[in-house]
């Protein structure tokens, strides 16, 4: 470490807790990217896409 790196009012641990909830991050290829203007565009496609997968898994279900 330098000499003019300075912890000595750091406080140990006080973002333990928000670190360990975890992130939810996801990096998108620059090609899905361009397709969704911002995050709610793809919340909904991704919302729309779960509720087809489970139309689609009730109906294996019962055919």
């Amino acid at each position: 470490m330098r000499a003019e790196y300075d912890f000595s009012g750091g406080v140990r641990g006080k973002y333990a807790v928000q670190y360990n909830r975890g992130t939810n991050v996801v990096l998108l290829d620059p090609d899905v990217m361009a397709a969704f203007p911002d995050s709610k565009s793809v919340n909904g496609a991704l919302r729309a896409l779960l509720e087809v997968a489970k139309r689609a898994r009730s109906t294996r279900k019962t055919a």
